[in-house]
């Protein structure tokens, strides 16, 4: 289909960025790699006024270690982002995003601002325990992932303000693993499940996180799993046990492709797997 008309700019700067945005009001809408944003606008389900394109905006892209963990401009592409296998989880969750053209467009800003749950990277950042800088005409605060979903497709980001970064502290002694199901390769998840594990001295579980993508309108942890492992072993039936509870208050959506039932059981056999990857790392 055809989206409504639109006016369009490419402003050269932030601050004309957030001038625009400011003028356009609550019918303006940024522009980063379209894959969000544009496919809603040709079913008719957005009709900005204006569209703000942020790809002329110096400053937005790059990857670089920061404060023991990593900081990320908000156009930085997802290609840029499998590429970058220092990233580690954010790397692999990245290189399983639809297929190469999509993610040689898309963006992790664009992907964490449209907020949804079935999104490979907003549990992604959940599970690092990261957060996103933002700018606007009050000027700059941070929003941590836990706070930035609130909802199906809405997020803690104002109107008038622009993602400028991403803050992930996950450092060095993690081990990691991402596990995703779909009907088909490059389809959205039917349910992921990513996983962070740090060990201790003697080899169990020092801490745990694991990150759950299209069990509710927003991204989740499995907090009963992490509860049941964290302190304890990491052996194969440990790990088993503790995923048994990773559906525990979870709303996964009924679609043309699964029940609520079979996502929930989705979410258990993933989990286990991502824990054991990452326990094995």
């Amino acid at each position: 289909m055809i989206p409504p008309e639109f006016d369009y700019a490419a402003p050269e700067s932030l601050a004309e960025a957030i001038r625009l945005l400011d003028e356009g009001g609550e019918d303006a809408k940024l522009l980063a790699g379209g894959h969000s944003l544009i496919p809603l606008m040709k079913l008719r389900l957005a009709a900005p006024s204006l569209l703000v394109d942020l790809r002329r905006v110096d400053g937005l892209r790059g990857i670089d270690r920061a404060n023991g963990g990593w900081r990320i401009g908000s156009m930085t592409r997802h290609v840029d982002l499998q590429v970058h296998e220092e990233l580690g989880l954010v790397s692999v969750a990245a290189l399983s995003i639809a297929d190469q053209q999509v993610r040689n467009r898309g963006t992790i800003g664009g992907s964490l601002a449209h907020g949804d749950p079935a999104s490979d990277l907003p549990a992604v950042l959940l599970v690092a325990e990261g957060s996103v800088t933002v700018q606007g005409s009050g000027g700059e605060r941070e929003i941590a992932a836990a706070d930035l979903f609130q909802d199906y497709l809405t997020t803690a980001i104002a109107p008038g303000e622009v993602m400028t970064s991403v803050s992930l502290p996950i450092g060095e002694g993690w081990g990691f693993g991402y596990q995703k199901f779909n009907r088909r390769v490059e389809d959205w998840a039917m349910v992921g499940v990513c996983a962070l594990v740090r060990k201790a001295a003697d080899g169990s579980c020092e801490d745990v996180r694991v990150g759950l993508t299209n069990m509710g309108s927003t991204p989740l942890r499995a907090t009963a799993t992490e509860d049941a492992l964290r302190g304890g072993g990491l052996d194969a039936d440990a790990i088993a046990r503790a995923a048994e509870q990773a559906a525990e208050g979870t709303d996964p959506p009924a679609d043309l492709n699964a029940s609520s039932d079979y996502k929930r059981n989705l979410a258990r056999v993933l989990a286990r797997r991502a824990l054991q990857e990452a326990a094995a790392a």
